[in-house]
């Protein structure tokens, strides 16, 4: 039996014995290309990540009706946004490849869904959990429907009160869940990353706490994991400067892979609390000690 302090991810068990569950976020930064997705699972696999995540929209029920005829300048040339967001979009087949390709590396894969379409899609196709996005976390009919699947839902807390997560939470009583902290700016400066908050979330929630990241640099996200965090997303991207809204906040696979270590380098480190005379310290304890 499975605690509401214990959420399993497909073969992962996110607790709080266990180590963090790291997922690469890889969200849109594909930028609509096969190869670019499947070289960014590659690349979470080499860093060591447990899981990589997508965003699934269908564009009618997501683009609002002012904005789509918009034209903006792409890699693909000029084109409307509503094409733009049909441009970014993997179908049902390729979303299985893709599947397929990350389990190759016993890497989860799962997706975000910003409509109710886009969630049925993912059950479908038989993601292991959902996750909410911060821009979602207002929509209870999208988080309702997500529990009502069975399936652990994980929501993002960003541009968000602490009564848009209360409302959030409760329909998620009584289901694995996991609430991550996180603020939407893309990228985050340090000051408004309030990971104090990642603390006050597991006093006041009875569930796993995260942290979806989207700062520069790893060495806040290994904080957000030593006060608390046991979920952490942080935006994978094969190259910063590459065309795309979310690139900018994004790790390069040179600093995943660094934040994977520096995490684990910290989880050895962090022990049981028991106070123990190792072995390695007997030579020093015979040779230093002067009153035994």
């Amino acid at each position: 039996m499975i605690s509401l302090k214990e959420v399993k991810v497909g073969s992962f068990l996110i607790s709080e014995s266990d180590p963090a569950f790291i997922v690469a976020e890889l969200g849109i930064n594909h930028n609509g290309e096969m190869s670019i997705a499947r070289d960014l699972i590659s690349a979470a696999a080499s860093a060591g990540a447990n899981a990589v995540k997508f965003q699934k929209r269908t564009p009618e029920l997501c683009v609002p009706v002012d904005q789509r005829l918009k034209e903006r300048e792409t890699p693909w040339g000029l084109m409307t946004y509503m094409d733009y967001r049909y441009r970014m979009e993997f179908d049902r087949n390729q979303y299985i490849e893709l599947m397929s390709f990350a389990h190759e590396f016993n890497l989860e894969f799962f997706a975000t869904p910003w409509d109710e379409e886009s969630l049925k899609f993912l059950i479908d196709i038989g993601v292991p959990c959902i996750k909410i996005a911060s821009a979602s976390l207002t929509d209870l009919n999208l988080i309702s429907e997500s529990a009502a699947s069975g399936l652990p839902v994980i929501i993002s807390t960003g541009m968000s009160t602490m009564e848009n997560i209360v409302a959030a939470a409760r329909i998620l009583e009584g289901h694995q869940h996991v609430i991550a902290h996180s603020t939407s700016t893309y990228p985050c400066p340090v000051e408004e990353l309030n990971l104090s908050m990642i603390d006050v979330l597991k006093k006041q929630f009875n569930c796993i706490v995260g942290y979806s990241g989207h700062e520069s640099g790893v060495s806040t996200t290994v904080a957000a994991v030593v006060l608390g965090a046991k979920y952490i997303e942080r935006h994978l991207t094969l190259d910063r400067a590459m065309w795309g809204s979310d690139h900018a906040a994004s790790l390069e696979p040179q600093g995943f892979t660094r934040l994977v270590r520096d995490i684990r380098i910290f989880e050895q480190a962090i022990g049981d609390g028991v106070k123990k005379l190792y072995p390695s310290e007997i030579p020093y304890l015979e040779k230093l000690r002067r009153i035994k």
